[in-house]
């Protein structure tokens, strides 16, 4: 990550929760909700594919997450979990969870004042619908108990996620796409809003003792902005994190899934260490020999 020459070629991914969940036989509704049972998960990820770090993408498990459910209800290929706010959750043996039913927010963001919005971030806007709670008490636990059972043998990454998911997940995703267009001041308003609650989290997840924090950031992608309003509505409030991340001496990179090669260089701008996933085509286009070449010496990159 500081650009040096390894004594061997790196390894290491990001499973889908899906995979791991088969990989692992466990309970899909235990795997998510139990820190103890995520992180034993992942040291044991790690031992089967033989990886160099492991990558935390969930932090601040509740303890308590048992008294949340009203009921469980096993199914043929998984389990259906009823909350006890009534919200009823499918997961999948091979997926991400899901809620049965989803309706987007109706927010109106002309309206929105200060007081309307989160002080601390307390959930990770995983999917659309998809929310993983954090608990205060408990943010950075997981990485503790990683390091006692793995030491310093490997690399141990942290995740915060976007500004721009934030905004995306706050307002809805069609809502929050046509604000850039129609309301970009006050997207602007609210994305600096988010950036520097996602400051915080990262600057406190530094102190936990990780090598590097990756920003999450599949939205940022061609096919939902262009470059130009990628430099206007994700790039300065990325960069924001970035320099809490950095200030704090740990790597700091970004993912951002599918195409790509039209923003390689750009993503760069925002000061990162690194980027990923530069996927190939059919699911991206990126080529890693071009890669390689346009961003020499900018970076490392991780994927393809």
């Amino acid at each position: 990550m500081r650009l040096e020459i390894p004594d061997r070629v790196p390894i290491m991914c990001q499973l889908s929760v899906g995979h791991m969940i088969l990989q692992l036989g466990v309970s899909p509704v235990e795997f998510w909700y139990d820190g103890v049972v995520f992180a034993d998960g992942l040291i044991r990820l790690r031992e089967i594919y033989d990886f160099d770090g492991i990558l935390v993408s969930l932090h601040g498990h509740n303890p308590d997450w048992r008294r949340t459910i009203r009921n469980r209800e096993k199914t043929a290929d998984g389990e259906i979990v009823t909350l006890h706010n009534g919200q009823r959750m499918i997961y999948p043996a091979n997926d991400l969870p899901r809620p049965e039913s989803f309706s987007a927010p109706r927010i109106d963001l002309a309206t929105l004042q200060d007081a309307d919005l989160p002080s601390a971030l307390d959930y990770i806007p995983v999917s659309q619908g998809l929310r993983f709670s954090i608990n205060p008490k408990t943010r950075f636990d997981i990485f503790q108990r990683i390091r006692q059972k793995t030491g310093l043998e490997f690399s141990l990454h942290g995740e915060v996620t976007s500004p721009f998911d934030y905004f995306l997940d706050f307002l809805g995703h069609e809502q929050g796409l046509v604000s850039l267009i129609e309301s970009p001041d006050k997207s602007k308003w609210l994305l600096s809003h988010f950036a520097r609650l996602v400051s915080q989290l990262a600057s406190e997840m530094c102190d936990a003792g990780i090598d590097a924090i990756k920003i999450s950031s599949p939205f940022a992608r061609a096919g939902f902005i262009s470059p130009k309003m990628y430099r206007e509505f994700v790039l300065p409030y990325e960069a924001e994190i970035v320099h809490a991340i950095r200030r704090k001496n740990v790597h700091a990179y970004l993912h951002t899934c599918g195409a790509i090669s039209d923003r390689l260089e750009l993503m760069f701008e925002s000061g990162v260490s690194g980027i990923e996933c530069l996927d190939p085509p059919p699911l991206g286009n990126v080529e890693l020999e071009e890669a390689k070449i346009r961003l020499r010496g900018r970076g490392f990159i991780m994927g393809n």
